[in-house]
């Protein structure tokens, strides 16, 4: 197992060089950011002076080793329009959308399993057949529509909640955090419950098919023979065993949603990742693009790494060395 650690982190390593070039090339491509950062009546003189000073007047490829060689000493630049360290307005912004796609995932497991279980011990059962109605529905609408209908209903029109902003915090050990409060919790309830409802329905089917494949086995048959209860027989035993599908799925799809919450950060205007990393394209922030698609990189590499290793201690039968 360690030998595979050690081999995945060397991976790591040659995937963020290659995704630094190819974000770093990419984003020059795009256009200038001095446009963005001088006023409309600039002289010549003084747009040169502010591309001199961010270095925009080197070539390309001595930009992106400048960059690289400052990267691998932990420092990413920092951001032409605030001029603070790009990785610490991310870091800054990490706790909002870790405790977002923290929740979703949550509400996703929690409503996913049991449908997916009962979707897949019954599945012709009218209830099963409106469970499985709904997962196609979760996969199909977009996320930013869901996001304006809920704002539409329990905002505007019920006015339960608010539209938009993240609410109190707390402030634990440096980390704010709005689940520790009831209005953060009320500012939570939108974005989160929209990532969930596309979540969860990846749950519901990959659980239903789980269920599915587990009910003929011989351990379901032998538990039933000897006269456990159906709640001891779902409960212990199909549910150990679809847990290690489930688990891998939830793992992935967590990764997903701290990496791709940026729709859903933007029409509830949480202050997350996403919401920077959208700000900062429109201004052309490089450093700030270019190290949060790095520390994403790294963090889904991390959560593959993580989800492997549970999956090995959840079936002992799998060892890591062997997996692909």
């Amino acid at each position: 197992m360690l030998a595979t650690i050690v081999r995945r982190l060397l991976q790591t390593i040659v995937v963020m060089l290659v995704m630094s070039a190819l974000v770093f090339v990419g984003i020059y491509m795009v256009g200038d950011p001095v446009s963005m950062l001088a006023s409309p009546e600039a002289t010549e003189a003084q747009r040169a002076a502010i591309r001199a000073s961010l270095g925009l007047d080197l070539p390309l490829w001595r930009q992106y080793l400048i960059f690289m060689s400052q990267a691998v000493r932990g420092d990413f630049g920092n951001s032409f329009l605030t001029g603070e360290p790009a990785m610490r307005l991310i870091l800054e912004r990490m706790p909002a959308t870790v405790e977002l796609a923290t929740v979703a995932m949550l509400l996703s497991v929690l409503i996913g399993v049991p449908l997916g279980i009962r979707a897949g011990l019954k599945p012709k059962a009218p209830a099963s057949r409106l469970i499985m109605t709904g997962s196609v529905l979760g996969f199909s609408l977009p996320n930013f529509w869901v996001g304006l209908m809920v704002i539409m209903i329990f905002a505007v029109m019920l006015g339960w909640v608010p539209a938009g902003g993240r609410g109190d915090t707390v402030d634990i050990g440096g980390l704010q955090l709005s689940v520790l409060t009831l209005d953060g919790w009320k500012s939570l309830a939108l974005p989160a419950a929209t990532l969930a409802f596309a979540k969860s329905a990846v749950i519901i089917r990959v659980t239903r098919a789980a269920t599915r494949e587990s009910l003929p086995m011989d351990y379901i048959k032998f538990a039933r023979a000897k006269g456990l209860s159906e709640g001891r027989v779902l409960g212990v035993h199909l549910l150990k065993n679809i847990l290690i599908p489930v688990v891998t799925v939830a793992g992935l799809e967590f990764g997903q949603v701290m990496a791709f919450a940026v729709v859903t950060e933007t029409v509830f205007r949480w202050p997350g990742m996403g919401k920077l990393l959208i700000d900062s394209i429109i201004t052309l922030d490089r450093p700030v693009v270019v190290a949060y698609l790095l520390l994403i990189v790294f963090f889904l590499v991390m959560l593959n790494l993580v989800v492997d290793i549970i999956y090995t201690v959840l079936d002992p039968r799998v060892r890591l060395d062997s997996r692909r």
